[in-house]
């Protein structure tokens, strides 16, 4: 029998993480069944959002609460990380009353995510986004004080936000009472891996989750930098960038809907990328 590879914790804001999360977007009616699957593989945290449009975070936690059925695992054990999403990025089934105030939808779309995952907390609790492509507004802070709040009330552990640019990530830095512990963004290697922001996150002991490292990053992946490295560890693509991601200090997501990929996605904890490998897979799109 295979032996179940689960993936190590990392330390952050004096809490155990795993390294590596299960993503379910895009998942709609096979959400369950392939969180039950990422769950049975070994993963320990899954990232998922109050927004029915492009998540389904009901039946995220119908998995989740199948697997703890079945494995007799206690809540501490997994990681639960979900988001607050402004009415624009939402579609016609929103979770809060869109007429009410931001504070409100806030609270309403937090009850409603501790409903679907069946959960009396949450680990980390996520602004998706700010209101607008740039600065941040007068309605993101009322969203993120309330998010403070949710913290001081015990109903979220951590808070965190998701596609942020560096001037807002700053400025958020500078005003927040209670500091990010996340950002999550798209990853692209033009951009060095989301280079600056990610040296914000550390000097500041933020936790940068990178999603999209593989879809967002296709035109590259078959550099001959990567080549070489798959040669001489015997990895996969996939293992590669998730391997180069964990040690530049980043969380990855894993979205894959296949079993044996996520499988496959676990099992680079037993190789290293050389500094030089990391330096240039760094810099694979210049």
């Amino acid at each position: 029998m295979r032996q179940l590879e689960i993936a190590p914790k990392t330390r952050v804001r004096n809490l155990e993480v795993p390294s590596f999360f299960y993503g379910t977007a895009w998942k709609e009616d096979k959400t369950a069944e392939l969180v039950l699957q990422a769950l049975r593989a070994g993963y320990r945290a899954v990232d998922t959002a109050n927004q029915r449009k492009h998540y389904f975070e009901a039946g995220a936690g119908d998995g989740i609460a199948k697997f703890m059925k079945e494995s007799k695992a206690n809540r501490g054990s997994l990681f639960l990380q979900t988001k607050f999403t402004y009415a624009r990025g939402q579609d016609h089934r929103l979770p809060y009353d869109p007429e009410a105030s931001l504070t409100k939808q806030v609270q309403q779309s937090i009850a409603s995510s501790l409903g679907h995952l069946q959960t009396d907390y949450i680990d980390s609790y996520v602004l998706h986004g700010p209101a607008t492509g740039m600065g941040l507004t007068d309605d993101d802070f009322e969203v993120w004080q309330t998010m403070e709040a949710l913290v001081d009330a015990g109903k979220t552990r951590l808070i965190g936000i998701s596609n942020v640019t560096y001037e807002q990530l700053a400025t958020l830095l500078q005003k927040a009472r209670v500091k990010p512990a996340f950002v999550q963004n798209r990853c692209f290697a033009s951009s060095k891996w989301d280079k600056r922001i990610r040296e914000l996150c550390a000097k500041h002991e933020l936790r940068y989750q990178g999603f999209s490292l593989l879809t967002a990053n296709m035109a590259h992946l078959h550099h001959p930098t990567i080549k070489s490295i798959m040669f001489r560890t015997k990895k996969s693509i996939p293992q590669i960038v998730f391997r180069f991601a964990m040690q530049q200090g980043m969380i990855p997501l894993t979205g894959t809907k296949d079993a044996q990929h996520m499988e496959e996605d676990l099992q680079i904890f037993d190789f290293e990328l050389t500094g030089d490998e990391t330096d240039s897979i760094e810099n694979i799109a210049f």
